[in-house]
C-alpha cells in the first residue's frame, strides 16, 4: 500500500504547503478509506466501511435532535420551581436529592387544576374525555372507512371514481378555513356545551383513512369477493366476515394513527369544548400554564409528560403493523 501521510503537498503555484497534524491525520484518515490523492489503491470493503461510518453520524445526530425535546421535557418535569426553565439547555441544574426526593410537580398537575375550573380530579377527568374523544369516534369511524374504502376498491357502480375523487379533493380543504362555519353549526345544535362536536363528526370516517384503506384493499383478490358472491353471501358478510379479517393490518395501523392524532387534538377541543368538565388532556395542560403560579413551567412538564407517555407506549408496541401497512398500500393487483 502506498504511504498515506505526506509531509507536504503540492499547491497550484508549484511550492509546498505545510499540512498541520489536523490536516495530516485527515489526509491519512481519508487516504486509508480511498480517499484523497494516496487512496487509490484501497478496497471496495474500505470505502463501503467509510460510507457507513458517515451514514451512522448522520443517523445519530437526527435521532439526537428527535430524542432531546422529549429528555429535556422529562428533565424539566423534575425541576424545582425556583428554576427558569427557558434558560436551561441541558438537564436543570440541582441536586440528585432534589431532582428525585419527589414527585411534587406530578402530584400538583393532578391539583392545580380543580382550582381553576372548580370541577375535582379535573386532570384525571380530562384524561377520561380525551379517551372518550379518541376512542368512540375513532372506532366508528374507522369502520366507515373501511366500508367506503371496500365499495370503492372492490365494487362497480356508476360515478364512482367520480365520488372517489370528490372526496379526496374534500382533503384540500385546510381545517382553518371552515372552522368558523363548523362552529356555527355546532353552536346552532347546541353540541358546543358538551362532547358531542368532538365524538358525532368523528363517527362518519375520513377520506384520507378511507384512501389509505382502499390502496390496501387493491392488493387482495377480487376472486374470494366473487366466491363469496356465488355462495350467496351479501356485500355486508363479505365486507365483516373476508375484508375486516383480510385488512385487519391496514385497519388496525390507520386506527392507531386516528388515535394518535385524536389524542393530541388541540385546536379543536378549544373551539368546540366550552364547559370545563368536557375538557381534554391538551386543553387541560396548556392551561396549566396560566394558573397564576410565580413559575408553573415545572408543572406544566410534568403535565406533558402524563399526556405523552400512552402515545409513546403505544407507537413502540404497533411501530411494525403501522410501518408495514404503509409500506404495503402502493400496492395494485
Amino acid at each position: 500500500m502506498t504511504e498515506v501521510i505526506n509531509q507536504n503537498i503540492p499547491s497550484e503555484a508549484g511550492e509546498t504547503q505545510e499540512l498541520n497534524k489536523f490536516q495530516k491525520a485527515l489526509q491519512a484518515f481519508c487516504g486509508w478509506f480511498g480517499y484523497g490523492i494516496y487512496g487509490r489503491n484501497s478496497s471496495k470493503k474500505r470505502k463501503k466501511i467509510f460510507f457507513d461510518i458517515i451514514t451512522y453520524i448522520i443517523l445519530l445526530a437526527g435521532a439526537f435532535t428527535m430524542v432531546y425535546p422529549l429528555w429535556w421535557m422529562f428533565a424539566a418535569s423534575f425541576a424545582t420551581n425556583d428554576m427558569v426553565l427557558l434558560e436551561t439547555v441541558w438537564w436543570p441544574s440541582s441536586t440528585v436529592s432534589e431532582v428525585f426526593s419527589a414527585f411534587y410537580n406530578y402530584s400538583e398537575s393532578f391539583t392545580v387544576l380543580d382550582r381553576m375550573w372548580n370541577v375535582e380530579l379535573s386532570l384525571l377527568r380530562s384524561i377520561l374525555n380525551t379517551l372518550i374523544y379518541s376512542l368512540v369516534p375513532v372506532t366508528i369511524g374507522v369502520i366507515v372507512s373501511a366500508a367506503a374504502a371496500f365499495a370503492f376498491a372492490k365494487l362497480d357502480f356508476k360515478g364512482k371514481n367520480f365520488v372517489f375523487f370528490y372526496c379526496l379533493a374534500a382533503i384540500m380543504v385546510p381545517f382553518p378555513s371552515i372552522m368558523i362555519a363548523q362552529y356555527c353549526f355546532y353552536d346552532s345544535l347546541n353540541w358546543v356545551d358538551g362532547p358531542l362536536a368532538m365524538i358525532i363528526p368523528g363517527c362518519f370516517g375520513a377520506i384520507l383513512t378511507a384512501f389509505f384503506i382502499r390502496q390496501y384493499l387493491y392488493g387482495l383478490p377480487t376472486a374470494i369477493i366473487e366466491a363469496a358472491k356465488i355462495d350467496g353471501a351479501g356485500y355486508w358478510r363479505i365486507f365483516w366476515t373476508f375484508i375486516i379479517p383480510l385488512a385487519k393490518p391496514a385497519i388496525m395501523a390507520q386506527f392507531i394513527l386516528s388515535f394518535m392524532g385524536s389524542w393530541n387534538n388541540f385546536l379543536a377541543p378549544q373551539l368546540f369544548v366550552r364547559a370545563n368538565e368536557w375538557k381534554p388532556l391538551t386543553i387541560a395542560v396548556s392551561e396549566i400554564s396560566s394558573s397564576g403560579k410565580i413559575n408553573p413551567q415545572p408543572i406544566t412538564m410534568a403535565a406533558s409528560v402524563i399526556a405523552i407517555v400512552p402515545i409513546l407506549v403505544l407507537f413502540a408496541i404497533f411501530q411494525k403493523t403501522i410501518i408495514g401497512s404503509i409500506m404495503m398500500t402502493g400496492s395494485k393487483e
